[in-house]
Parts: C-alpha cells; structure tokens; sequence
C-alpha cells in the first residue's frame, strides 16, 4: 500500500513535541476523524468465550477452536481469519496446559513478529506512521523496566521459540518491547471493561493533552477517532494517553514515568481544576497544611497498596480496605475530593464482582456527579459510569432511575462513539424496552 495519508489532516512536526498529526478542515463535536485497523491484536485470555478472538465481537454461541479448545469464534470466516495468529498459541497451549501463561504484551509482541514477517507493504494501519519508526525511549528507561523487559523476552523465548522460527535478537527484542509498551492501546468495551490490546500505528502518532480535541473508541478491533471539541485548519488533534481524573501533579508524574515527557498543555499549565479536584471538607477548623499533604501521601500509597491486594486478598478483604481508607480520608477530604472517588469507584467494582447491587448503587451515586465535574466533556468515563448505574437501577426495578441514567449515558456515548455505534443501537434497545 502507498503512503496515502488520511484525508483531512497531515503529520507534521509540532514544536517541542516531535511529530503529531493536524487538521487540514474543519471538524465538528462528534465528527469522525479518522478509523485505524490494529496493525495486531490479541483478546485478553478473561474474555474468551464472550467475545469472538478474531472480531471481538460480543455473542452467546460462539464456538470454540476444536484443537486448543481455548479460543472462540463467531463461525467459520472468523477462526480462518485468526488462524495465522492463533496458530502461534494454540499448538503452544495444547503443549504446556496449564502452564501456558505469556503476559498480553508478550502475546501481542508475538504477533506482531509474526505479522512483520508476511508484510511487505505499508498497512492500513499505518498510513501516516510506521510501527517501526515508534519511540522506544530506551535511553530513558529505569532499571525496573529494563527488568520488566528482560522477563518479557524470556517469557517471549519459553513460549514461542518453539513456534516461532529465529526470533529476532535481544537488542531487537528489548526495541520491540519498549515501542509496544510506549505506544500500544488497551481495547475496551462500553463500561470500560478490558478487551484486549492492540497498536494502532496511526492514532498513536497524535501526541497527548488533558484537553484533549479528539477521542478514541473500538469497533471491533477497529479504533475510531472522533472530534469532543470543534477542530479548526491547522490546530494540532490531540488525544488523551492517561485518565485525567488525577490533578495536574499526579498526570505529569504519570506522563513523565510511562511516556517520558513533562505535559506542558493548558490545563497542566493552569491548573484549573486543581482545587476542585483536592476539595477539603469543610470543618470548623480547616485542617493544616501539612495535615492535608500528610493524606495525599496516604491516598497515594493505599490506591497503590489496593492496586497490589487485587491479586492476593478476597473481595470481602478489598471491600474493607476501602471502607477503612475511605472513613481515614474522609476526615480531611470531601466527597468529591478525586482521591476518594478513586477508592469509591474500587469498592464499587468490588461490590459489582460480589453481586451486592445496593452497595454498588450507592458508591456510583456519590461518585456519578463529581466525575461529570472533574472529567472534560463527553469523557468515557463518566459514560460509563451512568450506564453501570442505569443497568444497575433497572436490575433493581428502578425503571424510571434507570432510564434516566442510560439517556445521560447515550448523549455522551453518540458523540464519543458515534450514532451507528453498535454499543449505542444496545443502550437505545434497553431504554425501548422499558417503555
């Protein structure tokens, strides 16, 4: 394929940013940009069985690969389709068992050797940006990560080298790795719920603001760009690579350790919603400062001790740890104080995992406004957060609750995901039926 380009915008070279892509007209709120095919992808191993492994499309009878018993596919079209890429895992999977347990990155790394190997042509995926020019940033990287790295080729090597003829050398390996890690996507679904992961060769040229023009959704394994703000000739189109929920300290640190650059866009530079964001409750009185810096750095090692328990303590143990966290906060912080939204929103997903739909109702209620606040316009995650919270009002016949949430939910999702968006044509059907 020639490097055709995308109709409507350019690469160019933004000043202190290095490439990015730029609008040649004018695009309007809600407006498809552009839609890049993954260049690779793979579905997360949770979902197998819900969503077909080639389309990602999610169904009730799928059926599964007759070899690996593993994968599942809408029919006989979607498993040819995978197969040069699910052969890779599925004599690998039927070989170790149990014990076949590559990370996501690994397997994604392993398709797109794979993947490079019979292309010999520019993709569709990459009509302004080459996989191969992305940044790795390995001069940049800590010793963590260069750990990180070394486990993955390892991982890639015990897995794959058995499938995989010549597997490129460790130089070119830990390269690979870097890129996929700086400029891969998680695909997810409506509520936000993981998919998969891909690279999107194209949208991963846009560079990153905390006001971002343009958003990313999925079809499919197809990303979509669509314009939040008006986009007039020649302004940059950015894209947001963080959630934005944090203040301006926390994003920078989040940009700087995961994309190695310090944001320098408007919101970072004016800090506009700092303060609401950081809201202390008011007492009679005001704690000091030193108090207030004291439960951020609290805040800030229990949402990363509550990150590291998910993996060993059971949900009755999480859901009391944010409880406990939340009573401690909430002696300085106000509700809507984004540190407590955050342990809000775990013990809500805990309470969803435990089937307790009154406790679950009642943390999305605190968390539902303040989320509108804090997030820019038409965010997915305040989407989101209504639809759980319709589906959760329906599912406890609250018909008129519910619908109301997933009417808030659809007007932001037909702008961020598109009105012939399947996701869409779903809420659309829920609230008709309660008619």
């Amino acid at each position: 394929m020639k490097n055709e380009g995308i109709e409507g915008t350019e690469r160019f070279l933004s000043p202190d940013k290095g490439r990015g892509l730029r609008a040649l007209r004018h695009f309007a709120v809600g407006e498809l940009v552009f839609a890049c095919p993954a260049y690779s992808y793979v579905l997360t191993v949770n979902e197998r069985g819900a969503h077909c492994e080639h389309c990602f499309t999610r169904r009730e009878d799928l059926f599964k690969c007759g070899k690996c018993k593993q994968a599942y596919y809408c029919n006989v079209d979607c498993q040819r389709g995978d197969w040069p890429m699910h052969k890779l895992e599925c004599v690998a999977m039927c070989a170790y068992g149990e014990n076949w347990c590559p990370s996501e990155t690994v397997r994604l790394v392993a398709r797109i050797i794979m993947k490079q190997r019979v292309t010999t042509e520019r993709t569709p995926s990459e009509r302004l940006l080459l996989l191969t020019e992305f940044e790795a940033h390995l001069d940049k990287m800590d010793s963590e990560k260069e750990e990180m790295n070394q486990a993955d080729i390892a991982a890639l090597h015990h897995f794959y080298s058995r499938h995989i003829r010549d597997l490129p050398d460790d130089q070119a390996l830990t390269e690979l790795f870097a890129q996929v890690n700086c400029n891969g996507f998680t695909i997810e679904d409506e509520e936000l719920s993981h998919l998969g992961s891909a690279v999107f060769p194209d949208v991963a040229l846009m560079n990153h603001s905390c006001s971002p023009n343009v958003i990313v959704t999925y079809k499919g394994t197809v990303a979509e760009v669509r314009a939040v703000q008006e986009i007039n000739p020649g302004e940059e189109i950015f894209n947001s690579y963080i959630d934005l929920l944090y203040p301006t300290e926390d994003r920078r640190e989040r940009l700087l350790d995961s994309y190695f650059f310090l944001c320098q866009c408007t919101e970072c530079s004016t800090k506009s919603k700092d303060k609401a964001k950081m809201e202390i409750r008011k007492l009679s009185s005001p704690p000091e400062p030193k108090e207030i810096q004291s439960m951020v750095h609290y805040a800030k090692n229990v949402i990363e001790e509550f990150r590291r328990a998910k993996h060993y303590k059971t949900p009755s143990e999480l859901l009391e740890m944010c409880e406990l966290s939340l009573e401690k906060m909430g002696a300085i912080f106000a509700d809507t104080n984004v540190y407590m939204l955050h342990m809000m929103y775990q013990a809500m997903g805990v309470c969803l995992y435990m089937q307790d739909w009154d406790g679950a109702m009642s943390y999305g209620e605190k968390i539902v406004h303040p989320y509108s606040v804090h997030y820019p316009a038409y965010s997915l995650n305040v989407a989101s957060m209504y639809l759980k919270l319709g589906r959760l009002y329906l599912g406890l016949e609250n018909k008129s609750q519910g619908v109301k949430a997933l009417k808030k939910a659809l007007a932001i999702m037909e702008v961020a995901h598109g009105k012939d968006h399947h996701y869409v044509a779903e809420v659309k059907r829920e609230i008709v039926e309660q008619k």
